[in-house]
């Protein structure tokens, strides 16, 4: 397991790669190849790539965070995923992590457009040749988490994943749509749409203002994971670094997320191999939306993992295993 700050090493990637980036090798816990690199997406927004390259690898994962997440909280996803034969590529999205942060205080999780996840998709595509290498082949699988599983989805159905050489994906409580209380459903929608027509869309969302989840929530009470270790896990990564927190999400933010959300009610679904875990115990995207997705989904296949929570890479010793064969497994058969 690497230890120590890593950013001042230079990626084995030749003359002209990626510039190097900061990376937090002491909480991540994966492999000591880990490091980070800087990325430029096409409207000047800088983008932070962890890279986990293996020698002899198999193939590389791709794996796509959540809101809120970066690079190094999935460093013993990539040790898990090293054991399996694979390199693993991660990113911190615009507005979260190390990347550009787009609202008025760091704390805020802000995009301007959520399509805008979409230019972070191409600048990773774009720059994959660039790193590839024996020790990081091009993914052809891809992981997206929560959030993400909005940004692959939207990926996947116009084609730019498939065009750059993703031939499967596995999705880990994907944000088909966000859970609400019934009570609440109806009027998020014309909350968000309001505010951001009255100039209020760099507002924090009703609720979610102040430290980070992680930080201040219990772990007897948490919506994330059953398993002690990797909560401490994750709270110690924020409490050493804590530029890495982000709190709420903007109106702005919640306006897109709740439009793809409709959108994907209705829009035609990509034909390639995909496996969707959900939590049993899921409170914070929609079960629903997933298995409504899942059922229209012929190429899809669901599992769900009884009295698990929303990070299922974050659960216990023997969840995580599942979750990370069966990803493996998918990738031998449908990538590499």
């Amino acid at each position: 397991m690497g230890n120590g700050a890593a950013g001042s090493r230079a990626p084995d990637t030749g003359s002209g790669g990626p510039e190097p980036a900061p990376f937090y090798a002491d909480v991540a816990d994966g492999p000591a190849s880990g490091r980070a690199v800087w990325i430029t997406a096409s409207d000047g927004v800088r983008l932070r790539l962890g890279l986990w390259p293996l020698e002899g690898a198999r193939g590389t994962i791709l794996l796509m965070p959540g809101r809120t997440e970066y690079a190094e909280k999935y460093g013993r996803a990539a040790a898990d995923l090293a054991a399996r034969g694979y390199a693993t590529i991660a990113v911190d999205w615009r507005g979260q992590g190390l990347s550009d942060r787009l609202g008025p205080v760091r704390s805020l999780g802000h995009v301007h457009k959520f399509l805008d996840f979409q230019k972070d998709v191409d600048a990773i595509f774009a720059t994959l040749p660039a790193l590839a290498g024996p020790a990081l082949p091009r993914p052809q699988c891809l992981i997206a988490h929560s959030m993400a599983g909005a940004i692959a989805l939207r990926a996947l159905i116009s084609g730019r994943a498939q065009a750059a050489g993703i031939r499967c994906a596995a999705f880990t409580g994907p944000m088909w749509d966000i859970a609400f209380a019934p009570q609440t459903r109806p009027f998020a929608g014309i909350i968000a749409r309001t505010a951001c027509a009255l100039g209020l869309g760099t507002r924090f969302a009703p609720g979610t203002a102040g430290e980070t989840y992680i930080a201040k929530a219990d772990f007897a009470e948490n919506t994330l994971t059953t398993d002690r270790p990797m909560w401490d896990y994750m709270r110690a990564q924020i409490s050493a670094h804590p530029d890495l927190s982000l709190s709420g999400p903007s109106m702005r933010w919640l306006h897109g997320a709740l439009r793809e959300a409709r959108a994907f009610l209705t829009t035609d679904l990509p034909d390639l191999p995909v496996e969707v875990f959900l939590g049993s115990r899921e409170q914070i995207v929609s079960q629903q939306a997933m298995k409504a997705i899942c059922t229209r989904w012929p190429s899809a296949r669901l599992h769900v993992l009884d009295g698990k929570q929303h990070e299922v890479m974050m659960e216990n010793a023997a969840t995580r295993a599942f979750v990370f064969d069966q990803v493996t497994a998918l990738a031998k058969a449908h990538g590499t």
